[in-house]
């Protein structure tokens, strides 16, 4: 009898074993569930913020395209105010600069330049 309840006691052992054996199982598979479902549902959210985001862009994009389009009107205007004003000035100025440049290329006083000696009185000087 005393093999009998020695085999009773292992035997419990064993199956008391396999039940924790059993139940750590479980709760692994609890835990990578947990994790899974932790996963997806921070995917999710990640998901709805971006796309939360990217319809305020959107909207924000829209809202300031026409500031955009009015700041460049704005600076074609000028620059085109700006040429026109330029072009005028040109046509108006022309005739003087060229005059004055052939007056000064083709009117020429020769002279002597300051830093040349006379040859001959003036060293003596």
């Amino acid at each position: 009898m005393a093999t009998n309840k020695h085999m009773m006691g292992i035997q419990t052992l064993l199956e008391a074993e396999k039940e924790a054996a059993k139940i750590v199982q479980q709760s692994r598979q609890y835990r990578l569930q947990r994790l899974k479902d932790a996963r997806s549902e921070a995917s999710r959210e990640i998901d709805e913020y971006r796309q939360a985001k990217e319809a305020e862009f959107k909207s924000f994009e829209a809202s300031h395209a026409g500031v955009t389009s009015n700041a460049q009107a704005a600076v074609d205007k000028e620059t085109s105010v700006k040429l026109q004003a330029i072009t005028d000035a040109y046509e108006a100025n022309k005739d003087a600069v060229v005059k004055k440049l052939l007056d000064r290329v083709l009117l020429i006083q020769p002279e002597l330049h300051r830093n040349l000696k006379r040859a001959g009185g003036a060293e003596s000087q």
